[in-house]
């Protein structure tokens, strides 16, 4: 099991197909990998992708405070050795829920640079890794669900701050790539920083079958729940990536996810790669739906 900067979290409940009445069957729910198609990567805390050839990239998630950056370079062994490219998702907040600051702290802070030695001590280490790496700073920036403390946030505010990041980055590791990565919402282009500071752009995609049939009024697939998202981002021009996927519902739900994530599409030109991320939510859904579990071992639970 590869070890990754990251809290997963309290002691999960039950399994969650079992917790919002879906009577979903114990299958592995992986991602059908689709030969000369669009790459794969995931965030794999339980070493689920450990020994599967043709995933291309080791996802991580860091608080840029009360983290142990050691884990990185061991992070860095885990994919070399496996010929992988890190995709480091910095959150700039700390995961203990008792130190968070709110909104309006936290983006005053950021401004008046309370955290550059934050930025300057993560840039110290990832400077000495080998792998090929990925930078992807305070995603979601247009949630307005108060999700993510860095969120809706005055758009000049956070194209300010993500600057600050990026520069500190490029200026000592010329071969890191930057990802801005907006959920996929209505309003995101705001917070597009030029295209000089964006290498790729990163969407988050997930398919929940109770949120769906409750939120849309029928299931979706995995087609329906990108477009948005990536018909709003694609006036960019950059590569696209769904840097974070997961799914979760009954078998005839899943399955056309299954198949299709890696699958060319002509409605998609510019999708690259799609990350799943393995693991339970971090976050409770709306309508009382809990915190999904979406671990590919689907109805095992998480431990």
């Amino acid at each position: 099991m590869p070890v990754t900067p990251i809290i997963t979290g309290a002691a999960p409940s039950p399994a969650y197909a079992e917790d919002a009445g879906i009577k979903a069957a114990i299958i592995d729910k992986r991602p059908i990998l689709h030969p000369n198609a669009t790459k794969f990567g995931a965030y794999d805390p339980y070493g689920d992708f450990s020994a599967q050839s043709g995933v291309e990239t080791e996802a991580l998630f860091l608080p840029w405070e009360d983290v142990d950056l050691a884990t990185l370079s061991v992070a860095d062994e885990y994919a070399l050795q496996r010929k992988r490219k890190l995709l480091i998702s910095i959150e700039p907040w700390s995961w203990n829920e008792d130190w968070r600051l709110s909104s309006d702290e936290l983006r005053r802070k950021v401004l008046a640079g309370e955290y550059d030695a934050n930025v300057r001590a993560i840039v110290d280490v990832v400077k000495t890794l080998k792998s090929p790496v990925i930078i992807r700073w305070g995603q979601e920036m247009e949630d307005t669900s108060g999700r993510f403390s860095w969120s809706n946030w005055p758009a000049q505010d956070y194209i300010t701050a993500y600057k600050k990041v990026a520069d500190a980055f490029r200026k000592d590791i010329p071969t890191v790539q930057i990802m801005w990565s907006p959920k996929g919402l209505a309003g995101l282009e705001k917070y597009y920083p030029g295209d000089d500071y964006v290498d790729l752009v990163g969407l988050s995609v997930f398919g929940l079958q109770e949120y769906d049939i409750r939120e849309y009024g029928a299931p979706r697939t995995f087609t329906e729940a990108l477009k948005p998202g990536y018909e709003r981002v694609a006036p960019f021009k950059k590569p696209i990536w769904v840097a974070e996927l997961g799914y979760e519902g009954d078998a005839n739900y899943m399955q056309p996810w299954i198949q299709t994530v890696t699958a060319k599409d002509a409605q998609f030109p510019d999708l690259k790669e799609v990350v799943y991320f393995n693991d339970r939510d971090v976050i409770a859904w709306p309508f009382g739906l809990g915190r999904p579990n979406w671990r590919v071992k689907s109805g095992a639970g998480v431990n």
